[in-house]
């Protein structure tokens, strides 16, 4: 039996949704054969899942989104890195109870990046998603070289706000190794930059930003793009258009213009994390995150590994703190089962608050159903 089960958010990260499911699985048969593996779609929890798997964690001090030095990692196997962006740019980085939709910067991200050339990467799987920044990746760009000056030749405030100011960018001093390495941009979103499904309209009001700083920041954006444009020629307005360019506020475009190629998160963690081998190994798989529901269907985890254990002609079945889902849908996404925590707690707060518990006795049902 394979676990490849994403986070719990709030709750349980990936690793100990493994744990408790393969915990309560021998509860039921003892003798059960359990194999793990934590599965993230690119935004936080990604590191952990690699390293999980059998990569090397890594510890980088780099800036936060406010500019702070924080604590940031990115896991290593060989010459491939994952670097997850939300370690270093992420919501989770922001003092408790702090948005800065307009000045959060990306900067850390590009020293992650960085440091996994510097550790010899020659494959960056870059994950995004769960960032506190909405500045097109501006911040990233600048700490791997590029220059983005205000009329006065001075650089441009940090996070998206300050690119109203941007008069020229070169990126002619982007780290030469950039070219030489494929970097992949891993994301389950696959909104544009800009407009009604950009960045700032769709994610901007998550990150604190009002009406005003919605269109702020849309317009900041759409120049930036411009600006861009004239600097290195169509394709950056191309980017700006393209899927996943409004990844993670807009990291996306800044991947893109430094050449990264854009694949579902999930897919590319399956191929990272080694999925196919362990699905070969297995007779059934459960998979889950914290809620199931209409987004899951849009590249979230679950679908991603349901898809690919159906492709090797293997039976899903799920957890989930919640089932928002009807029963057909559940089969569109070719989960035979789902259980959610709300079966064994009808009490949310409890379900969130004591989630491990819970979870071995919804596992001990499941082993029961498919073991016994």
């Amino acid at each position: 039996m394979l676990i490849a089960a994403d986070k719990f958010k709030g709750s349980l990260t990936a690793v100990q949704v493994a744990e408790r499911v393969t915990a309560g699985l021998r509860r039921a048969v003892p003798t059960a054969e359990v194999e793990a593996l934590p599965v993230a779609d690119g935004g936080d929890g990604t590191v952990d899942a690699a390293v999980a798997a059998g990569f090397e964690r890594r510890e980088v001090r780099v800036a936060g989104p406010l500019g702070d030095e924080v604590t940031a990692a990115f896991a290593l196997r060989g010459d491939t890195a994952v670097v997850e962006m939300a370690e270093a740019s992420g919501l989770q980085r922001l003092p408790a109870g702090v948005l800065a939709p307009l000045t959060a910067s990306t900067h850390g991200s590009g020293e992650l990046l960085r440091t996994a050339l510097d550790a010899g990467a020659r494959t960056i799987v870059f994950g995004v998603g769960g960032s506190a920044t909405t500045d097109g990746g501006a911040g990233m760009l600048t700490a791997l070289g590029a220059r983005l000056l205000d009329a006065d030749g001075e650089p441009v405030a940090p996070g998206g706000g300050g690119l109203a100011d941007l008069a020229t960018a070169d990126l002619s001093g982007l780290d030469p190794r950039l070219t030489e390495v494929d970097l992949v941009l891993a994301s389950d979103v696959d909104n544009p930059l800009t407009g009604p499904k950009g960045a700032p309209a769709v994610y901007g009001p998550q990150k604190g930003a009002s009406p005003d700083d919605v269109a702020t920041l849309d317009a900041a954006l759409a120049h930036y793009a411009k600006v861009l444009e004239a600097a290195v020629g169509p394709r950056a307005a191309e980017h700006a258009s393209a899927p996943g360019a409004g990844a993670a506020g807009g990291i996306g475009y800044g991947a893109l213009l430094l050449g990264a190629r854009f694949r579902a998160g999930i897919e590319v963690m399956l191929d990272v994390l080694g999925f196919a081998p362990a699905v070969e190994r297995a007779d059934l798989v459960i998979t889950g995150e914290g809620s199931l529901d209409e987004q899951t269907l849009h590249g979230k985890a679950p679908a991603g590994v349901a898809a690919a254990a159906r492709a090797a002609g293997k039976e899903v079945v799920a957890v989930c703190g919640r089932l928002a889902f009807a029963p057909e849908a559940l089969g569109r996404a070719g989960i035979r089962r789902a259980y959610p925590l709300t079966d064994e707690e009808p009490d949310v707060a409890v379900c969130i608050a004591d989630a491990g518990p819970i979870l071995e006795r919804v596992a001990e049902r499941i082993g029961r159903d498919f073991l016994v």
